[in-house]
């Protein structure tokens, strides 16, 4: 019998980690040794390209700094600011949701109180430093301003509204401001108004040549209200309320929605200084409270090509009074669904070198006629 202790033994394998077989422990070491390896290589790369960068010149990041940026920026969130952060605005949309301007007096607080309070406000016009608000106030300068809303770092523009500031009505001297005429309101010199919305105006906008374009709602711009004399006086000051525009879009949309073209409404008359109701143009048939010289009434028509002519809107084959009839009933329908709208509509027949027109304003009560002068 063989005594093994006799014979040599094979030397016992001293074991590295325990837990792991030997095949195991085989495996781990080669896995271990290729990471090491790619890492090596990935810094031997890196020294490389950093070396190429200074002798060429070049700024390009390395591979492993674009690798680590990417992975941080995939796991970091942009700032944004939400639609709900901002739905304080929608009523100053309109009932129509297409008004493209807010008429504030300076220093007026935007929207409601139910606005984030971390909400800053950033209001921006040509050649003027902006102008930054904390509580969401218009600026105290008059003027026509595009507006934007921070809130830590994210940062929105409004595209779509410009935010109007007044020139306080108080600006009117001697029934002027600066070199345009005014004249003087009805209630102006005393008296009670039978409703608010024959008071005095609260604050005019100031119209220059480079401002004139601005929307002021989907179909309409500040031009198109202008009273018509004076051409030459710049700036210029008018009055407009923005639920004339209102109505006005949404007669619009009605005239659409019962499958008739309307791209372009022709605005034959819209504000009218008290000065140029009383003693320009013709005067005949209007009142001494007309609704032109507040800035909540105008002559319209629609005229899609622009050549100064009612269309046929019916489609008759003739440009007549049943066009201005069909615009007075989309009219119609629009303040028995928006009650808030309601005032006068006027049908007018072509006389007096004019075609067909509809008048529309919102004087706080109903009135209905027919006529062949401006309303």
């Amino acid at each position: 019998m063989t005594d093994t202790a006799l014979l040599p033994q094979a030397r016992k394998r001293r074991r590295r980690f325990s837990g792991l077989s030997e095949h195991q422990e085989r495996r781990f070491t080669w896995i271990a040794g290729v990471i090491v390896l790619a890492v090596m290589s990935g810094w031997t790369l890196s020294i490389v390209d950093i070396y190429d960068q200074k002798q060429t010149g070049t700024t390009s990041p390395s591979v492993a700094r674009t690798v680590a940026s990417s992975l941080l920026n995939q796991t970091k969130p942009l700032p944004f600011i939400s639609d709900a952060a901002i739905e304080f605005l929608d009523p100053i949309r309109g009932e129509s949701g297409k008004l493209r301007a807010a008429f504030v007096t300076p220093g007026t607080p935007m929207g409601s109180r139910n606005a984030n309070p971390k909400l800053v406000a950033r209001y921006e016009t040509e050649g003027e430093a902006p102008y930054v608000s904390r509580d969401l106030r218009a600026p105290r300068e008059p003027g026509i301003y595009r507006m934007a809303f921070e809130i830590d770092r994210a940062r929105r523009a409004i595209e779509d509204l410009n935010v109007i500031t007044l020139v306080p009505f108080g600006e009117k001297k001697s029934g002027k401001i600066g070199l345009y005429y005014l004249g003087s309101w009805p209630y102006e010199q005393g008296g009670k108004p039978r409703l608010p919305t024959y008071a005095n105006p609260r604050g005019f906008i100031e119209v220059t040549r480079e401002n004139q374009s601005t929307n002021v709602s989907e179909h309409f711009r500040i031009s198109q209200f202008l009273t018509k004399d004076q051409r030459d006086v710049w700036p210029k000051y008018l009055l407009l309320e923005p639920k004339l525009l209102d109505k006005l879009e949404l007669t619009i949309s009605n005239l659409q929605a019962a499958g008739y073209t309307v791209e372009h409404v022709h605005v034959m008359s819209g504000f009218r200084t008290p000065r140029y109701n009383h003693g320009g143009g013709n005067t005949s048939g209007r009142a001494n409270l007309s609704r032109h010289m507040y800035g909540d009434g105008a002559d319209v028509y629609v005229d899609n090509n622009k050549d100064g002519q009612a269309d046929d809107l019916n489609r008759d084959g003739r440009s007549d009074v049943k066009d201005a009839e069909l615009f007075a009933s989309m009219a119609e329908k629009a303040e028995r669904e928006h009650p808030a709208l309601v005032g006068g509509i006027g049908i007018y027949v072509a006389c007096c070198g004019h075609g067909p027109f509809t008048h529309l304003d919102v004087r706080g009560y109903r009135a209905r006629w027919r006529g062949t002068s401006g309303g």
